[in-house]
């Protein structure tokens, strides 16, 4: 499970709506409209916390940043 950064939904990859790469990492969405606005400006929804914590979640799952 992960959280879709615009709207904090809960999101399951395998299920998610869409998905885009930020900085060597995967962020999964509940709809495109939320993917859209992650498009339009991922620094709104992250910082470089964000970013640190979700790299070392993909690495701990084998996926590579």
């Amino acid at each position: 499970m992960g959280l879709d950064p615009v709207c904090g939904m809960e999101v399951t990859p395998v299920t998610a709506a869409a998905q885009s790469d930020y900085e060597g990492v995967t962020f999964y969405f509940c709809s495109e409209k939320c993917k859209k606005a992650f498009d339009a400006d991922p620094l709104r929804y992250l910082d470089e916390v964000d970013l640190a914590e979700a790299r070392a979640i993909q690495a701990s799952q084998g996926k590579s940043s």
